[in-house]
């Protein structure tokens, strides 16, 4: 391996995540936190200390990266990332400890959104800011923020993006992946200023505002209160958010030729059309279960007007699906059948291209159509049939990748449930931690159902479900391979 730009990638990387605590710091200082500031100010100083004399003794462009350097600088980067974001909570005894930070420092990065803490109110400002800064900073992707800066990393930059967001490809933008890099933060940039002034016209003061849009743009769904959205009991609000979960979820490539008066093609995206799809049609079917359903009683669902059941339809089913993971009301309190309409979203997850994890639409749909071409082909077995996505045929490779990548993920959701129920967890607690945490969707049912969370789980449980964190946000395939044995092989 290339330890030379190995190191260079890391101490810069660090040091943006450094440079990022500042902000939390200036928040510390403005409302008088007493020893908060100290906690920012610690890492931040003995990062820079550690990147500066790396970054000068490293200098000099590296065009020598192979796709074994790419793996490595993304997955070492992401923890490493995760290991600093987690000091200033343990600096400022808001999480006393290290694996409890560590978790949720991770669940920051990866926009999952699964907390430990049980009296969020009670935390400084500024750490839960800081808290909420990490899911923006994770959102579009800290490796993509990388070459986005420092475009005079080499060649590694196409493979460092691509081993960080594997599929699909992010090279439709532009032929150089800097300048796609630059398109994509501008846009989220965009979504994130736009939210965070519609919030604020919404009664929100900016600090509450921005916390709950890098929340959102991100797709992660930390929130500075206990009751989440649910704490404003504003029906704007939550119909902000929810518009920002969909747009936050939807591929930012279509975005990108909206702005370049491509709207047409848009129109025609298959993974767009299905996205459209499963919401309309789980929310309809969620808030039909909600008018004539049993079982509203305990959470004032009977009150309920027509329009607030379509609003907590919509906005839980968005929240789901788009692994955002906010809440406006108990869920758990529905119908068992509104219920499973929000269990199946967890295995879908959002666009391809998006701040959203899980599986990924775009997969959900070349996988459906298979299907559908395999019946047609035994109907008639002469037949000449082509499998197409967006009007283009794809090839039998790409379907086999597709196929495999869904597999290992649902047989890794299901050793992961195996592993919690071993730690103590009943079946529905295991199954919905293991999918929330791998799907980066935080909240599930049972023990971490919305008005619970993960902090009754053992150390190695909460190791075991940043691990999750990480192989769902990089997209498995990228940690299994720098944790194969051939890996460390020359």
């Amino acid at each position: 391996m290339n330890v030379r730009l190995i190191a260079r990638f890391i101490a810069l990387l660090l040091a943006v995540v450094a440079l990022f605590m500042f902000i939390p710091l200036l928040i510390a200082l403005l409302y008088g936190e007493e020893g908060t500031p100290a906690a920012f100010a610690i890492p931040i100083g003995v990062t820079l200390l550690f990147a500066l004399p790396v970054t000068l003794l490293t200098r000099g462009r590296s065009t020598d990266v192979s796709p074994r350097d790419s793996y490595f600088m993304v997955s070492a980067g992401w923890v490493l990332s995760a290991l600093v974001g987690a000091i200033p909570f343990v600096l400022s005894g808001s999480i006393p400890g290290f694996v409890d930070a560590f978790f949720e420092s991770m669940s920051g990065f990866t926009t999952t959104g699964a907390s430990i803490l049980t009296d969020i109110e009670a935390l400084p400002r500024s750490i839960l800011f800081w808290r909420s800064m990490t899911h923006w900073l994770g959102g579009m992707g800290i490796i993509v923020l990388m070459v986005a800066i420092f475009p005079l990393l080499g060649l590694g930059g196409r493979a460092l993006v691509m081993a960080e967001a594997p599929w699909p490809t992010v090279d439709k933008i532009t032929p150089r992946i800097a300048e796609t890099a630059k398109i994509l933060w501008m846009l989220y940039l965009f979504l994130t200023v736009s939210q965070t002034v519609l919030l604020m016209f919404g009664g929100l003061d900016w600090y509450d505002a921005l916390t709950h849009t890098f929340g959102t743009v991100a797709t992660g769904g930390f929130s500075p209160y206990s009751a989440s959205v649910g704490h404003f009991e504003s029906a704007y609000v939550e119909w902000v958010v929810l518009v920002f979960m969909l747009l936050a979820a939807g591929n930012f490539l279509l975005y990108f030729r909206i702005v370049t008066g491509r709207a047409m093609e848009v129109s025609r995206d298959s993974e767009l059309r299905a996205y459209v799809g499963i919401f309309v049609t789980a929310t309809v079917a969620l808030a039909l279960m909600l008018t004539v359903g049993r079982g509203l009683a305990d959470s004032g669902g009977l009150e309920w007007t027509i329009e607030e059941r379509v609003r907590r339809a919509a906005f839980h089913v968005a929240t789901i699906l788009t692994t955002t993971g906010y809440v406006a009301t108990d869920y758990e309190l529905w119908p068992y059948g509104g219920q499973a309409v929000l269990f199946l979203m967890m295995f879908i997850g959002g666009s391809a291209g998006s701040t959203g994890g899980g599986v990924k639409i775009a997969r959900v749909v070349v996988l459906t159509k298979q299907a559908l071409l395999e019946s047609r082909r035994l109907l008639y077995p002469r037949g000449v049939f082509a499998l197409r996505f967006n009007g283009l045929p794809i090839r039998k490779n790409v379907v086999y990748a597709i196929t495999s990548f869904v597999v290992l993920y649902l047989f890794i959701a299901l050793i992961g449930t195996v592993v919690i129920m071993v730690s103590g967890a009943d079946l529905t607690t295991g199954l919905s931690s293991t999918l929330a945490t791998l799907g980066n969707i935080g909240p599930g049912f049972g023990v971490v159902g919305p008005t619970g969370n993960y902090a009754a789980f053992p150390a190695p449980t909460k190791l075991f479900f940043s691990f999750l964190m990480l192989l769902g946000r990089l997209e498995i395939y990228t940690v299994l391979i720098v944790l194969a044995p051939a890996f460390w092989r020359e």
